[in-house]
């Protein structure tokens, strides 16, 4: 399964995402990461762009749900990413706690998974749910061409169409 991996838009921390793209990796999936501070509009871009199966959203800084809000938005307003499942993971807030009301708005607005900190709930979605979600989607489908599989990573220039 091709996964979208980033930041959200003010997290800044990379550790989390080198090993959640590890994770993930393991787990046998291919992965896209886009690194840290990552906007609502890039990610809509590189979702067009390469066609991921899933998107996994990592925070760690406490700013999840607001972020993570803006950014299922935006993908569920392009008519083509709208059934894409979304995974967001880590700090929702900066309570110190899980707030239900948060997490009850950003399912509310397309969010799949909202999963905190628990890899063992991410590892159980993308191998039931999404599998799902996937084969249900391509049914009858052609399966669209893909690029050799193995780990790519973006930045911002590139997905703005900047040479590296």
């Amino acid at each position: 399964m091709k996964i979208l991996l980033s930041g959200t838009a003010s997290d800044s921390h990379t550790w989390n995402l080198v090993y959640l793209g590890l994770f993930l990796e393991e787990l046998g999936h291919e992965v896209v990461g886009l690194g840290p501070c990552v906007d609502a509009e890039l990610l809509a871009a590189a979702c067009l762009r390469h066609a991921p199966d899933a998107v996994v959203l990592s925070s760690v800084n406490g700013h999840g749900y607001r972020d993570g809000l803006t950014a299922v938005r935006r993908l569920r307003a392009e008519p083509a990413l709208a059934a894409l499942p979304v995974v967001l993971g880590g700090k929702l807030g900066v309570a110190g706690h899980r707030q239900e009301a948060d997490v009850a708005r950003l399912t509310e607005a397309g969010c799949d998974a909202v999963l905190g900190e628990d890899l063992n709930a991410l590892r159980v979605f993308l191998a039931t749910g999404v599998r799902r979600e996937v084969a249900g989607a391509r049914r009858g489908a052609a399966e669209p061409l893909r690029e050799p599989a193995g780990p790519r990573r973006e930045t911002a220039a590139s997905l703005r169409g900047v040479p590296a």
